[in-house]
């Protein structure tokens, strides 16, 4: 299972200029929430935001990572 801080990781690497900030919700290591801002988000919607962010993940959302909360936004 992926720890907060490599999700972190994951999403800062794969959408430019994108600062997160992960936290094991419940301390299980499968739900996670995060606050995500890029400049990338400009012009989107907060669901193609959030997409974005899922699609780093593809099927390991509902898997390994049971649940991932996000809160999203451009800087």
């Amino acid at each position: 299972m992926p720890t907060a801080d490599e999700i972190k990781q994951r999403i800062e690497a794969a959408i430019p200029g994108a600062r997160a900030e992960v936290e094991d919700w419940t301390g299980g290591g499968d739900h996670f929430r995060a606050v995500v801002t890029s400049p990338a988000f400009k012009g989107k919607t907060r669901l193609q935001q959030h997409q974005m962010v899922y699609a780093v993940f593809g099927d390991e959302i509902g898997g390994p990572i049971h649940a991932l909360s996000l809160k999203t936004q451009e800087s």
